[in-house]
């Protein structure tokens, strides 16, 4: 017996000589001076050189079996039906005594002569995916009378060498490398983005050509999700045979998104952030139009049917968007109350890292599927595109380029310019859009429409282009009244949640990539506020949808590190433009699948990182914090793909109750984000651990800073030199003495002149 041990003069075996019976306090790592520290021995029952009781000995062993048990069990119960064995639990017994008896000969000799820390082995879910991939083949798919229960028998030489020469075969040649998947520190600590390795600043002004291109980088970035609303919609609107309507529908939410970003840079959160149509606002909607009522009639799904300037054609499919505009109109309002009285600003106290992180991280993990689905179109076409972004993005982005200039003191010239950091998916869509373009015109891809990578040709839209008109000025009430079911406004309000927790995460994540200080609440109030008046603009024009912040180019911030929010401005400008010119606006809709699928991989991949990266503010070491990120994250994943696929079990009888419900379980931003919010609110942390401590210091911090004034103050001297009543200081959305430097200016009207000016003043 260890002499620590034998010296107590009343040994208990669970009692040490200090009195210590069990502390939890070693599962928290502790930070002091900014550095997290692993957790003390000292406050460990026993150590890892300690030897308890043999009673407890065996007691905790069966314990640490017990943890380990779900996993076990789960490794062959998952391989049962690869490999023909789903009717035989016999044999699935046999194969769980193996991996308990396998895992026990392999502890020990970790133990023994391994690493010799106390570490459990066991079976690895590591190889289970390359194990199911590699029995779905054709050659080891079970025979069809191996899933008939009645044909199967157990005892047979036939079915014992079936399911045997699968799991002999699963024994070889197994690789699995985890050291990808581990990610490295420096000095034992995370570092945090810094602003300094941005070509512009959110403040800062590039040139008005720079403007003009980067705009346009950001509008085709954008562009996917834009065409991607109308197009999906169109099937249900009774629109599939009508792609000059459909080239309309287009150029409206072009326009109106273009409305919506400037209104959110220069009134709302006034952070580099595009606004667009939703995804959010689909699912609601195509439920709404799968109802008996809104379902096509036969003679519009007919080609041959269908006369598309007949009234009767016209009637059918605006009497469902107006509709459509009736429920956003409605909802938006919700939005615009949650935002402007300040009650999403008041949550904002109980929103930390733990919360924003999986939210983050969850808007960009689930469009896994339909990124892949694009992709997958030609992946030739869209493995260049990504190669193409990386390659400008990362290997050459500080490789200078020589450009002529012209200038009034040095004439002619030429001067260094960083090409490929700033333009990468400018660059990369437009090598890989004129590549799909040249192999269509050699008839290199194929002609057929069912053929693999037919939809990478360029002329299978050009339909679009030839009927589009050259202008076309979108309207409010171009469809039409709108109109108002109770049905559609409760679904698209359960989409607005959504939308709210999704752009809450984008602000912070836009912040970051452009090292701005972290939105305080009064910014965070009047950009839900302005996204509410953007949905309400939408739904006034008709677009068949809302808008949100679109995490796409929140990505693109990131890759092109370019966060100047004139760039913003200047792409809110193109919108606009390519509402009006239905010629441009049809020419980019061209744009084949394959190359917007590459691009939506790398910019995915960045929001994902940029999620996670939050989590640099709160104790790692924390059991309590690892659960409830792991947690929140999977159950974000997995909730959102059962009820996609198991819709039917949640009918509750109430029509408008099983659509609210469906949106809410199907957003795996709002399953993660509210798991996150209500687990990390209930379990018991200190603020430190959770990393609130940090996160509000940064919060007050960056609110009593010149920058933060620049960044989030209202614009042309609104609140400083104007507007300045006492009365606007109580409003949720407006900036208030001791929030974002407006302690240090006079709010008196004839005191403002002699206080300092904004920079905000003097660069616009």
């Amino acid at each position: 017996m260890n002499s620590a041990i034998t010296t107590c003069e009343h040994p208990n075996p669970l009692q040490r000589c200090d009195g210590v019976i069990s502390s939890h306090e070693g599962d928290q790592g502790s930070k002091k001076d900014g550095q997290l520290k692993s957790p003390s021995s000292s406050h460990m029952a026993y150590g890892i050189l300690d030897i308890p009781p043999w009673y407890l000995c065996i007691f905790l062993g069966i314990q640490h079996f017990l943890t380990a048990l779900g996993g076990l069990v789960a490794i062959p119960l998952i391989l049962a039906k690869d490999l023909c064995l789903q009717h035989d639990p016999l044999t699935q017994s046999y194969l769980i005594s193996t991996i308990f008896f396998v895992s026990g000969i392999c502890t020990l000799l970790q133990v023994f002569l391994g690493i010799r820390l106390p570490i459990l082995q066991g079976g690895t879910f590591a190889f289970l995916g390359p194990s199911l991939a590699m029995l779905s083949l054709p050659t080891w798919k079970c025979p069809a009378w191996t899933l008939n229960a009645s044909q199967v028998n157990t005892s047979s030489p036939e079915f014992t060498e079936e399911w045997q020469k699968r799991i002999r075969e699963r024994g070889d040649g197994v690789l699995s490398s985890h050291e990808g998947d581990q990610g490295s520190k420096k000095d034992g600590q995370l570092k945090s983005s810094s602003s300094s390795h941005l070509a512009y600043g959110i403040l800062d002004i590039p040139p008005w050509y720079l403007c003009i291109f980067l705009g346009i980088q950001h509008f085709l970035t954008a562009l996917g999700g834009l065409v991607a609303v109308p197009l999906i919609l169109a099937k249900d609107l009774c629109l599939q045979h009508d792609p000059l309507t459909q080239s309309y529908l287009i150029s409206t939410i072009f326009f109106v998104s273009g409305i919506c970003t400037l209104l959110q840079v220069f009134l709302g959160i006034r952070l580099p952030i595009l606004q667009g149509g939703t995804f959010a606002f689909l699912g609601p909607s195509l439920a709404m139009l799968s109802l008996p009522t809104w379902k096509c009639p036969t003679w519009t799904l007919n080609a041959s049917q269908v006369n598309t300037s007949s009234p009767e054609f016209t009637e059918e499919w605006q009497k469902r968007i107006r509709e459509l505009q009736g429920a956003v109109l409605v909802a938006s309002c919700v939005q615009m109350l949650v935002g402007f009285s300040g009650l999403i600003g008041f949550l904002m106290r109980f929103i930390g890292p733990l919360t924003i992180a999986p939210t983050i991280s969850l808007m960009a993990l689930p469009l896994f599927d339909s990124a892949g689905d694009d992709a997958g179109i030609h992946w030739g076409i869209a493995a260049t595109t990504i190669f193409l972004i990386v390659l400008f993005s990362q290997y050459l982005k500080n490789i200078a380029v020589p450009v002529p200039v012209y200038g009034r003191e040095k004439k002619s010239h030429t001067s260094k310019f960083y090409l490929f950091q700033i333009f990468p998916v400018l660059l990369g869509l437009c090598i890989s859009w004129l590549l799909c373009f040249v192999l269509t015109v050699t008839d290199a891809l194929p002609s057929a429409p069912t053929a693999y990578g037919y939809l990478a040709r360029t002329d299978t839209k050009g339909s679009v282009l030839s009927q589009a008109p050259w202008f076309r000025f979108p309207y409010p009430g171009q469809w039409g009244l709108p109109t108002v079911s109770p049905a559609g406004v409760f679904g698209i309000i359960a989409a607005v949640i959504s939308s709210m927790v999704e752009s809450i995460g984008d602000y912070h994540a836009c912040a970051r990539l452009v090292g701005a200080p972290p939105p305080p609440k009064h910014a965070i109030n009047r950009g839900i506020g302005i996204e509410g008046l953007g949905c309400l603009l939408a739904g006034a024009w008709g677009t068949g949808n809302g808008t949100t912040s679109y995490s796409e180019n929140v990505g693109a911030l990131g890759i092109t590190r370019v966060g100047s929010r004139m760039v913003i401005v200047a792409a809110g400008c193109v919108l606009l433009l390519m509402g009006i010119f239905g010629k441009i606006g049809a020419a980019f809709v061209t744009i084949p699948a394959p190359v917007v699928g590459g691009m939506f991989l790398v910019m995915f991949g960045v929001i994902t990182a940029v999620g996670i990266s939050n989590l640099q503010y709160v104790d790692l070491n924390s059991s309590r914090n690892l659960f409830i990120f792991g947690f929140s994250i999977f159950c974000g994943l997995a909730i959102p793909n059962w009820v996609n696929k198991n819709p039917e079990r949640l009918h509750t009888g109430i029509l408008q109750l099983d659509q609210v419900i469906q949106v809410l379980l199907t957003t795996g931003m709002f399953v993660g984000g509210f798991l996150g919010f209500l687990l990390d609110n209930t379990i018991p942390g200190s603020l430190e651990e959770r990393g609130l401590l940090a996160w509000n210091q940064i919060q007050e911090e960056s609110e009593e800073t010149t920058k933060a004034l620049e960044v989030y103050g209202l614009p042309w001297g609104i609140g400083t030199r104007f507007c300045t009543s006492s009365c606007a200081q109580y409003l949720p959305f407006w900036p208030r003495e001791g929030e974002v430097g407006v302690r240090q200016l006079s709010l008196c009207p004839g005191d403002s002149e002699e206080g300092p000016r904004s920079a905000t003043d003097t660069r616009m």
